[in-house]
């Protein structure tokens, strides 16, 4: 048996693309299916760079649902710890490619979304004290009992290396940004790593500055902060010194799901045990193949095609 070295948490839900680009939602009128949601594409992405995977999420009781493991199992990440919550759907997200560098999204996740409903007793207790990794999100712990649950996870987890907490902050999956927050902050008290863009490190941290947000974010006892700022490359901080690392440059196709190859990739660089400029400058790379890409899953690159573009 392959030994299980990093375990996500989170979003899944089932992606619908626009086979025609660049038109409002309203005019679309063909999609394409994809398997999505950021703490499975994460887990997708860092299988394709050869690392062993598993989510822990929640799908409906659905067609969808069974699709959602067929396509782990596809990609390679084990569909061990997807449970099924009766009496809900498994999510669908809607994107229109209009404007295609950041897509609005339409999710339909009501009256609460099965990864939301993860509760102590779906949780592989010991999996999340002993994987290498453990990967969680702002957005699990929006509401209960999932917030409970990745609380109690981290609490369990001792902060030990490596735990990742992915900011994740989507405004409408929250009652107000001080809520955010709050909850996001209390996480960011338990891990060792933290990572997301400059809108989500000043709902976590109250700033938008990305170094003084990492400055933040050692002060509480995280060991890596990478701040990601778009065009201008990506931050990253630790007590030894920090560094930014410039962008890749590419056609941008669809920017969803960039962040998640990018996750995918500083996964793996963690546990190869790279040092954080080596591990942005690949993440980088990762998360543009992604952007320039239709798709989220389906998109993320191998390594092989990673260096290429390096």
């Amino acid at each position: 048996m392959t030994v299980l070295e990093a375990l996500t948490v989170g979003r899944v839900g089932v992606d619908l693309y626009p086979e025609q680009s660049g038109v409002p939602l309203a005019g679309v009128s063909t999609f394409a299916k994809s398997l999505g949601g950021t703490a499975t594409n994460v887990a997708v992405a860092a299988a394709r760079l050869g690392r062993s995977t598993s989510v822990l999420t929640k799908v409906g009781p659905d067609g969808f649902g069974e699709y959602v493991r067929q396509a782990l199992r596809e990609f390679g990440v084990s569909p061990e710890h997807v449970g099924t919550s009766e009496g809900l759907q498994t999510p669908v997200v809607f994107c229109s490619l209009d404007p295609p560098a950041d897509p609005p999204l339409l999710f339909y996740r009501s009256p609460i979304a099965p990864d939301l409903t993860i509760g102590e007793h779906d949780v592989p207790w010991d999996v999340v004290e002993s994987v290498p990794l453990l990967w969680v999100t702002g957005t699990g712990v929006s509401v209960e009992p999932a917030r409970s649950t990745q609380r109690e996870m981290l609490l369990r987890r001792e902060r030990r290396s490596h735990t990742v907490l992915d900011l994740d902050f989507r405004p409408m999956f929250w009652p107000d940004t001080g809520t955010a927050r709050e909850e996001i902050g209390w996480m960011l008290d338990h891990v060792t790593v933290a990572v997301g863009n400059r809108a989500e490190a000043e709902v976590a941290v109250g700033t938008a500055d990305p170094d003084e947000a990492a400055s933040r974010m050692l002060a509480r006892g995280v060991e890596l902060a990478v701040i990601k700022k778009g065009a201008e490359g990506v931050l990253v901080a630790t007590a030894e010194g920090r560094w930014t690392v410039p962008p890749q440059r590419v056609e941008v196709v669809c920017g969803l799901g960039a962040g998640d190859g990018f996750g995918g990739a500083l996964i793996h660089g963690l546990l190869s045990g790279w040092d954080p400029v080596r591990i942005a400058t690949y993440a980088n790379a990762a998360g543009a193949l992604v952007a320039s890409r239709l798709a989220c899953a389906d998109a993320m690159p191998t390594a092989d095609e990673i260096e290429e573009l390096l």
